[in-house]
């Protein structure tokens, strides 16, 4: 049990959240990078890139230069195991990101400084802020003219409402980023441009005090005098960072940096480990179960078809919660009921993946899914029966019809459309009176059906048409009590709505409009729409 628990007191599970075009999946890169899991850091700069970045794996990844599916990534660094969560920064995948956000401990929230606090990154914070998440906050790209930081922290606080306490201070924001000020050991850290390749390698750095003589010479006397001077006004007026308040999620330590020429990468990874927060107990119904238990239990929150083509594999991502891995253990499925042994469970990096033989609380690790997973299932060893709080689904925003090109496929196409909805790519519903051939595709972003579209194609071999539909709204169907529950064809809709049922069989309606919603709900007492799903 000691050996377990010095183990579990070592994990660090966090995922990285952004705005599209922060810099996300560099700074998971440059974190790769520093914390020696891969010796020359890759570019996601677009289509010609000659090498992509680790945690963009899938094939539209690298052609589009952006992410549009979690990664788990695991790697050791000065004694600690850390499991690394990128997520997608477009709006198109948020829900990905929701997901993810569940199997974290902490969170990344990584800032543009020349734009400050933009629409998603309000999005994920709230999230974060709903799940009780502590967040520490990078402030990127600040090679580059960036706002004054003292607005930059003056936005986290009105904006997102969260107080935050500087732990380094960046010198020159106007394009002329000469480094950073480390608050905590009262040390100026200049960074030697040359030495970096571009941001492929570690870049060399340089450490003095901030009234050394010679520092005036390097950065140029105003730059030194501007940094006395905001060095006084942050420990005068500056919010005191006190760890009690950062676990609550009421304070941010903030950090500044540039991840593409790796300027402050290395201090804030140190300070990360010393701050965040190990597995902490989890919530199953009514008991919070301790990762230290004496049994394993976890949840899956994610399932990836294809990532190995050439076996037609499927996986699921499971965030071990409490207790110890070892090789073939049974548990028990909480939604199926089934019991199962995970076999040659795998850690990643992106899609690179190695069997282990154990792992602990705080781990991510796969197994294959023969098909009785589905996102959101808890399990658990020792015949103990865990279920943790579900994950929940989004109501897509954007709809479409779905057809098969060529009807001979139409056995790889139903296979595809299926395995992908399971995933969580893309939602599923079907007319309870027409044949189960034809689909309706939800998504909460439109680019999700180009995804959707080139997976099919790539993973399958299917070509399909898509027909947009008209609908704007989805919403699940219950009832308040006995007496007014009903079959989904004797609902009193618009002429224009359309009831369906989800891949679980579940009563949903899909609306063109608001209007339409409040018709419905007037006309069918004891009718209540639920708009996020469990």
């Amino acid at each position: 049990m000691d050996e377990m628990r010095k183990e579990i007191a070592r994990r660090r599970t966090f995922a990285i959240i952004s705005h599209p075009d922060a810099g996300k999946t560099t700074i998971t890169e440059k974190l790769l990078l520093y914390g020696g899991a891969i010796h020359l850091a890759g570019t996601v700069k677009g289509r010609k890139a000659s090498k992509h970045a680790t945690s963009d794996w899938m094939e539209i990844e690298k052609q589009r230069g952006i992410s549009v599916t979690s990664s788990a990534m695991q790697f050791e660094y000065e004694g600690f195991c850390i499991n690394i969560l990128d997520t997608p920064g477009h709006q198109d995948f948020s829900e990905d990101t929701y997901r993810t956000l569940c199997a974290a401990d902490c969170a990344v929230m990584l800032i543009d400084g020349a734009k400050g606090v933009e629409a998603q990154t309000i999005k994920l914070f709230a999230v974060c802020r709903m799940r009780g998440i502590p967040i520490f906050t990078f402030v990127n790209k600040m090679d580059r003219a960036s706002k004054p930081p003292f607005d930059l922290l003056d936005e986290l606080e009105k904006v997102l409402g969260i107080h935050s306490s500087p732990v380094n201070w960046p010198i020159g924001t106007d394009g002329n980023f000469k480094g950073v000020y480390d608050r905590v050991n009262k040390q100026v850290q200049l960074f030697d441009q040359r030495s970096g390749h571009h941001g492929a390698r570690k870049v060399g750095m340089h450490s003095l005090t901030p009234d050394s003589p010679e520092l005036a010479d390097l950065i140029g006397s105003h730059y030194q005098e501007l940094l006395a001077s905001d060095i006084e006004l942050l420990d005068i007026a500056g919010n005191p960072f006190v760890e009690e308040d950062f676990l609550r999620g009421e304070i941010t330590p903030v950090f500044f940096g540039s991840a593409i020429t790796n300027f402050g990468v290395e201090t804030f990874l140190k300070y990360f480990l010393e701050l965040s927060p190990p597995p902490s107990p989890r919530r199953a119904g009514e008991e919070m179960i301790a990762p230290d238990s004496d049994f394993f239990s976890g949840f899956v929150f994610k399932i990836q078809a294809n990532m190995n083509p050439d076996h037609r594999d499927r996986m699921a991502f499971i965030r071990i919660c409490s207790g110890k891995y070892e090789k073939g253990l049974q548990v028990n499925l909480a939604l199926s009921g089934k019991t199962l042994k995970l076999t040659q469970p795998q850690q990643f990096m992106a899609q690179d993946r190695s069997i282990v033989e154990e792992a602990y609380a705080g781990d991510i690790i796969g197994v294959f899914d023969p098909g009785v997973f589905r996102i959101g299932e808890s399990m658990a060893s020792g015949g103990k029966k865990i279920r943790y709080e579900g994950i929940p689904v989004f109501p897509p925003e954007h709809f479409a019809r779905i057809y098969v090109k060529d009807s001979m496929k139409r056995k790889q196409f139903l296979t595809g459309i299926e395995q992908l909805a399971l995933e969580g790519a893309v939602q599923l519903y079907k007319q309870p009176d027409i044949g189960t051939e034809t689909y309706i595709a939800g998504v909460v972003g439109v680019l999700q059906f180009e995804v959707l579209e080139h997976r099919l194609k790539a993973e399958y071999n299917v070509s399909v048409t898509m027909s947009r539909l008209n609908y704007r709204l989805a919403r699940w169907v219950r009832f308040k009590d006995k007496e007014s529950v009903r079959e989904l064809k004797d609902l009193t809709l618009t002429s224009t709505s359309m009831p369906v049922l989800d891949s679980r069989q579940a009563p949903v309606v899909l609306f063109e409009s608001a209007w339409a919603v409040d018709w419905a709900l007037e006309r069918n007492p004891g009718l209540v729409f639920e708009e996020i799903s469990d």
